[in-house]
């Protein structure tokens, strides 16, 4: 499946909402597993601002890649986000969007009370 790099670098990135399980299927409550890890998924809403524009966009994140304190209004850093490209039919109905998914979010409230103390 092809993958889309995003660069963050210029961009302002602050939590949403707080980080939950991924859910696999609805009916039964099953947790999203990462197909090539095992790790449970993650799903972490964060507000995007770049180029004058805002969006939130639900992120999936493994566990060991959500840090601690992610609370909603916690800057964070994205690592290793990409934008993937989805199709499907369900019920004679196409549907298409685009799903992110990241390597980690971390806090950068810790390193901003710690640089401050300095």
């Amino acid at each position: 499946m092809r993958q889309i790099p995003v660069d963050t670098s210029s961009a302002v990135v602050m939590v949403a909402k707080a980080p939950q399980p991924k859910v696999k299927d609805r009916r039964t409550g099953e947790i999203a597993l990462d197909a090539e890890t095992g790790a449970k998924l993650m799903t972490v809403d964060v507000m995007f601002a770049a180029n004058n524009e805002v969006e939130i966009l639900s992120l999936t994140v493994p566990e060991t890649g959500v840090s601690e304190e992610l609370a909603i209004g916690t800057p964070v850093a994205l690592t290793g986000l990409v934008a993937r490209p989805w199709e499907n039919e369900f019920n004679g109905q196409k549907r298409h969007g685009i799903a992110f998914r990241a390597v980690a979010v971390t806090s950068l409230a810790a390193a901003g009370a710690a640089s401050k103390a300095a």
